[in-house]
């Protein structure tokens, strides 16, 4: 008897086994995706698992599961799993296979995108820093060694994840092919050979590229299928879909419910009922979509990218304003879109209950005891006659300490460019600061009576994540010039250079009890009791800027000027009981006490934007010049291209919008670009903005630069809080150089009809016409 009742449980077992390892297929024909042979709906959401401490992956994925999803997409990040050339991690919060499995198990699926790019704001879009090593490489394109590398990425990748595609029992359904490639070129057997590699590496499912409605036709091969990526406006960009691919179904593969922040500029939101609508749209017409996000999470450690241009370092608090919060609550923007989606589901769905939220505790405010000043903590310096770059040191993240000698002389500029936020000390004082986001270094120095010590701290806040710029190689980037009061330049020599990483690791340091004597950045470490194991919010309104770890692992990165001012403490990071704090902070901390909150102070700015006060030109003088065009925008929110009769040549660009659609006295624009003779974009990596007669700081981020950010969802606004200036409004483009154009390419407003041009004039101008006073 008890031998049959052995025998009966081993096939109850066995057959689970094989319903669980069970094979299913999907496919995609000329009007829908086929799940299983079934035509179906993809309602996918993005979460990153990197941006998720690995002890809340099932409770992220229960939420998304209990908003409607049906799909969960997830980037992975080279960074993350080759921290050095040939050492591959897929353990702890590398664990992609762990995520994709426990996502089964909660009756997801997983659409996979793999990179070798990825972008997301996440640290040089993903990819790792070791490849800047390479001082000939070419990021995303056939370099030999890019290529190289990115093929055994791949092929690490396959081995981990290929056994878990739908055909062989798995929860992948499909596999991207690099990532938005057409907003950075055009070379499509690049996208050919990666596809080559994905499928060599054992993928076997439909692979798909993904990109803005304006840039799908630079990287779209009939051998792969497309999707396509925008924030608002759905049936306009499916238009643009179906004009490169007339067949197949429909599909968003980012939809964006918010957007991501950046240090100093405000928080952003989505509008709930906006996003709502949209979503019933592509429902109704039964297409497919990714919510990017569906969850943000969190950048923890040094990962956090940067935008440019111009420079914006992102925070790291990603909480985009999505529907699932940063610590994984549901928010209003859930609930709507819970309650949309429980009218669209198939058949044999159903919604689960939403899982109740994970406690939040308060810390009552504690004390850093103890700490350790960086300059008395400084290892053995490797030495040069210039400044050495990060990555030739082998430092991927953190600081380099810079020193030299000056010789006795008197006040002069001390002239650098610096990647990314630089403090420089003198004779015992901090004399000034470098940041990246306002220009190059320039430092008045004062006079010498003596040979000094002349010490620059340069801290890496992020290397790029998008566009033209990535090639962002970190600390002193060229010479460093002394400026006499004669305007003869010296190039400053013999440098002591000294790594100091941050980060996963950072130097160890001797700790003494506080003392505020010594000058320079430091090191605080300190102990606080905590309740249990529930998530918090570490209030860091009193520090200034710099990083923090808990029991040893860092949280990220902080900085006084907003708009964040908490970092999201996961209590599974905790202890019950004693928990360890380090803080470095580049400034120093004259009050040392810490508390952690309740909920988080995501919109709390201290520095305004400061685009305006530092344009070069303050006035145009139109006389004697005619405009090169004049022309009417469609009230739309369509790309707009304006052809002109023959080449227009200059190096200052301006447009005059003369009026707005709605009669307003705003003017906004999305994106600008200029074509050229051969009806080619014009690279826009080369281009500053020298005069806008107006622009929104206060209120919003409506700075000029963004209409040649690559973001269609960021927009120049003329001021609208404090001021609202009638037409004509009027902005001036520095291309670099001299440059031919024959027409001009330009896209409204997205999410608004407000501000739209009407009527508009563009110029070529001289220096003549460009006034500094």
């Amino acid at each position: 008897m008890r031998l049959r009742s052995i025998l009966f449980t081993l096939i109850i077992i066995c057959f689970a086994l094989i319903s669980k390892a069970q094979k299913g297929s999907f496919s995609i024909n000329d009007t829908a995706f086929m799940l299983n042979g079934k035509p179906t709906v993809i309602r996918c959401g993005e979460m990153h698992f990197a941006r998720i401490p690995k002890q809340y992956w099932r409770h992220r994925l229960q939420m998304a599961k209990a908003m409607g999803l049906n799909t969960v997409c997830a980037y992975m990040f080279w960074n993350m799993h080759e921290k050095e050339p040939g050492k591959f991690t897929w353990d702890d919060q590398s664990d992609v296979a762990s995520f994709c499995k426990i996502a089964q198990e909660e009756g997801l699926y997983i659409i996979l995108r793999p990179g070798p790019y990825s972008c997301a704001e996440w640290e040089f879009g993903g990819f790792p820093w070791w490849l800047l090593k390479d001082k000939s490489i070419q990021l995303r394109t056939q370099h030999p060694y890019f290529m190289e590398r990115s093929r055994q990425y791949l092929m690490a990748v396959g081995k981990q994840l290929a056994p878990l595609q739908i055909n062989h029992g798995g929860p992948i359904l499909m596999v991207q092919v690099e990532n938005e490639y057409g907003s950075f070129g055009n070379d499509k057997a690049y996208i050919g050979n990666l596809r080559d590699y994905i499928q060599e590496a054992g993928f076997t499912v439909p692979l798909f590229t993904c990109d803005g409605p304006s840039q799908l036709k630079n990287d779209y091969r009939p051998d792969i299928f497309a999707v396509v990526n925008f924030g608002s406006n759905p049936q306009s960009a499916f238009e643009d879909l179906k004009k490169i691919q007339p067949k197949g179904p429909l599909m968003c593969g980012e939809y964006y419910p918010g957007w991501f922040d950046s240090w100093g500029r405000k928080h952003h939101t989505g509008t709930t009922d906006r996003v709502v609508a949209e979503l019933k749209w592509m429902l109704k017409n039964k297409a497919s979509f990714s919510i990017y996000m569906a969850h943000g999470g969190t950048t923890f450690g040094t990962y956090s990218g940067a935008n440019s241009p111009p420079f914006l370092p992102q925070t790291s608090s990603y909480d985009y304003d999505a529907p699932i919060n940063e610590s994984g609550e549901a928010t209003e923007k859930f609930y709507k879109i819970r309650e949309l989606f429980s009218k669209y589901l198939q058949e044999g769905e159903s919604l689960p209950k939403v899982p109740a939220p994970i406690p939040t505790q308060k810390i009552k405010p504690f004390r850093l005891t103890n700490a350790a000043p960086l300059f008395n903590n400084l290892t053995k310096p490797v030495k040069s006659d210039s400044a050495i770059l990060f990555e030739d040191l082998n430092l991927g993240y953190g600081s380099m300490v810079y020193q030299t000698q000056l010789p006795a002389g008197k006040s002069a500029t001390l002239i650098a460019e610096v990647h990314d936020y630089a403090t420089v000390y003198m004779a015992g004082k901090m004399i000034g600061i470098g940041d990246r986001r306002k220009g190059k270094l320039s430092i008045q120095l004062p006079s010498r009576k003596k040979t000094e010590t002349i010490t620059i701290v340069v801290e890496a806040m992020g290397r790029i994540n998008y566009g033209q710029n990535m090639h962002d190689r970190k600390g002193i980037n060229g010479k460093v010039i002394l400026v006499d009061d004669k305007g003869i330049e010296t190039f400053v020599k013999n440098w002591l250079n000294y790594p100091i990483p941050m980060g996963d690791n950072t130097i160890s340091v001797d700790f003494s009890k506080v003392s505020a004597k010594s000058i320079g950045p430091k090191f605080y470490k300190g102990f606080f009791e905590a309740t249990d194991q529930s998530d918090t919010y570490l209030d860091v309104r009193g520090l200034n800027k710099g990083l923090v770890w808990i029991n040893g692992i860092c949280l990220g990165r902080y900085w006084n000027i907003g708009p964040t001012q908490t970092m999201f403490l996961p209590g599974s990071w905790l202890k019950k009981g004693r928990n360890e704090i380090m803080v470095y902070d580049i400034f120093g901390l004259n009050n040392a006490t810490l508390q952690a909150l309740t909920a988080p102070i995501l919109d709390s700015l201290t520095e305004q934007a400061a685009a305006v006060k530092t344009r070069p030109i303050k006035a145009i003088d139109f006389k004697g010049v005619e405009p090169i065009y004049k022309g009417a925008f469609d009230h739309t929110e369509k790309w707009q291209t304006a052809n002109f009769s023959s080449v227009k040549n200059g190096q200052y660009f301006c447009i005059e919008a003369l009026d707005a659609h709605d009669g307003n006295a705003f003017t906004t624009i999305a994106e600008l670009e200029l074509i050229d003779a051969n009806g080619k974009d014009i690279p826009r990596n080369t281009w500053k903005i020298i005069y806008a007669d107006s622009e929104e700081t206060s209120g919003d981020d409506g700075r000029a630069e963004n209409i040649f950010d690559l973001q269609f969802t960021s927009i120049w606004h003329s001021q609208w809080q404090d001021q609202q200036p009638k037409h004509p409004h009027r902005l001036v483009i520095d291309l670099g150089s001299t440059k031919s154009i024959k027409g001009i390419k330009y896209l409204p407003r997205q999410d608004s009809k407000n501000g739209r041009i009407k009527n508009y004039q563009l110029y070529f101008l001289q220096k003549g016409n460009l006034s500094k006073q």
